[in-house]
């Protein structure tokens, strides 16, 4: 992908959507895009964490990872994103994540984004309010999942916490 075509695409993605065009743009100068085979692990638990996804196409499973079994907690596709421990200093990966289908992404360094966000404090709000809706999503469906494990009915329909991108932006 060429520049010009990350920027439409992270324009585009609902992660960043709503974000000023400059900080875009400082995205897309930090994006390197990946892919993913269908079953691969691309994050294990316990590992240190390294790298912001912003999933493009295909999906993944954020798991709940043991010696003896895996429990998928949330699947993440298109528009959605995995890594937020990335923007957190020496913090290890809490979940894993498998490709569950062929996967594409953007990928950003964890510390390449938090010094843009120094540089421009703007981008440094913007992300860490985006980052905070996708761990509160994280701590909403392994609640779900686990009340699940334990017979309590759920909600039918359970979705990730999207950002109210229009109440805070800060174009």
């Amino acid at each position: 992908m060429r520049h010009l075509t990350l920027h439409n695409v992270l324009r585009d993605h609902a992660f960043t959507s709503g974000l000023a065009d400059r900080h875009v743009a400082i995205l897309a100068a930090l994006a390197t895009p990946v892919s993913f085979a269908g079953d691969e692990v691309i994050l294990t638990d316990h590992e240190h964490s390294r790298y912001l996804y912003l999933v493009t196409a295909g999906s993944v499973s954020i798991e709940l990872h043991t010696p003896i079994f895996n429990v998928s907690v949330l699947a993440v596709g298109p528009g959605e994103a995995f890594g937020w421990s990335a923007l957190l200093r020496h913090q290890d990966t809490l979940f894993q994540v498998r490709a569950r289908e062929r996967t594409a992404a953007l990928r950003f360094a964890g510390e390449d984004l938090l010094e843009a966000g120094r540089l421009d404090s703007d981008l440094g709000v913007e992300l860490l309010l985006r980052m905070l809706h996708v761990a509160a999503g994280r701590i909403r469906a392994t609640e779900v999942r686990f009340a699940e494990m334990c017979g309590v009915r759920t909600p039918q329909r359970f979705t990730t916490i999207q950002p109210a991108r229009e109440e805070h932006s800060l174009r």
